[in-house]
């Protein structure tokens, strides 16, 4: 599936003469609109519209943007980032919607020195020529788990069992999990695993149970992240259940029914922008963005993934306003102007935390990133 908005529209030019005679600066956004990553993807693709219908010009210069699936496909993914690249001569790279295929296009960003945005949490990447060319918008997982550590140790709890996916989102969560626990004092009882695609985690279960933890840390994301809360719900679980913010999503809550009742997650400030109060500064441009993505997609926002690719869309908004005075869009200068201003950000206010990047630091933000909320009658509520 292919979308191009603004000025896509207007005609079809070769590559040659677009590259010589635009006057635009060109997005390239990826995203999983089917398969098992969808529940993210989706609101991603609303988030990217809400940003474009915000604002979808820097200084009166159009950008026109193009959205490409990957269907949840990590090598689709490579191969979107690299039509982007190749064919559309894009300026700056967004997505995608899962750690695999968001390392996978971070892995081409760099190889053919284009700026990209990542949307979903990675490990860092090698600098490439030049320098650092990927950023990430969602808060790093230590970050994170910290607040859930923080949390049960306030609650005295001593043990935890950890379930969660088979792959590079599952292996941040419990190397975040087993590095906090253990200098707070808390262990970890399991590393229990499955793919996204897995219809049960019965046995995954089964082995947490029998370890016998205080508290459950789920690694999982978006429907497949349902999974663990129905059978330790069917098993009889008493524990508190710790999720994450990819658990952040109605399609979830629609899966998962009744059986993630309390869950504690940290997620980021927007999933409960109208509890904050008055002072903060993420409160307004939260609620702005709640304003935009009405007028995009017609219906609320109800999710946390969205907003990652609407805070992606800022960033690269305040980079490109500075990038435009040091080269013209469609240049390999304007690219490489574009990646330093992106790691040259200060500050800059969105919806999940307040942004400053440098070459050291490919995340961004601090602890204003980071909220824990409970699922209380089937709503989040911001915790004290």
């Amino acid at each position: 599936m292919k979308r191009i908005l603004g000025l896509a529209f207007a005609s079809v030019l070769s590559c040659a003469a677009a590259a010589a005679a635009r006057a635009e600066i060109v997005v390239g956004f990826v995203t999983g609109l089917s398969g098992p990553v969808s529940s993210i993807g989706i609101p991603n693709a609303k988030g990217i519209q809400a940003g474009y219908a915000y604002q979808s010009d820097v200084d009166g210069e159009k950008i026109r943007l193009i959205q490409l699936d990957d269907a949840s496909d990590p090598s689709a993914a490579t191969r979107n980032a690299r039509k982007l690249i190749e064919e559309e001569k894009v300026d700056i790279l967004l997505g995608t919607s899962g750690a695999p295929g968001t390392l996978a296009m971070a892995t081409v960003a760099v190889e053919m020195k284009v700026p990209m945005i990542a949307l979903s949490p990675i490990a860092p990447v090698a600098a490439g020529e030049g320098g650092p060319w990927v950023v990430q918008v969602p808060q790093p997982a230590p970050l994170l788990v910290q607040g859930i550590v923080e949390h049960m140790k306030a609650k005295g709890v001593r043990t935890v069992g950890f379930l969660g996916f088979s792959d590079a989102f599952g292996d941040l969560m419990y190397d975040s999990l087993v590095q906090s626990a253990t200098a707070s004092g808390i262990k970890v009882l399991t590393n229990e695993r499955y793919a996204r695609s897995d219809n049960s985690v019965t046995a995954q279960v089964l082995r947490v149970i029998a370890a016998r933890p205080e508290a459950v840390m789920i690694g999982g994301t978006g429907t497949p992240g349902a999974l663990p809360f129905l059978s330790l719900a069917e098993r009889g679980f008493k524990g508190q259940v710790y999720g994450n913010h990819g658990l952040i999503s109605p399609d979830f809550l629609r899966v998962v029914g009744k059986a993630a009742e309390g869950v504690i997650c940290p997620t980021g400030p927007v999933t409960v922008a109208e509890q904050l109060p008055e002072t903060n500064p993420i409160r307004k441009v939260a609620l702005a963005f709640r304003e935009a993505y009405v007028k995009a997609n017609g219906e609320p926002v109800n999710d946390a993934f969205a907003p990652y690719s609407f805070d992606g869309w800022l960033i690269f908004l305040d980079a490109a306003k500075r990038a435009k005075a040091a080269a013209k869009p469609g240049t390999p200068e304007f690219r490489n102007a574009l990646r330093e201003a992106i790691f040259t950000s200060r500050e800059v206010v969105g919806t999940h935390g307040v942004y400053s990047y440098t070459p050291a630091d490919r995340h961004g933000v601090d602890e204003r990133s980071r909220v824990m909320v409970q699922l209380v009658n089937g709503k989040w509520q911001l915790l004290p």
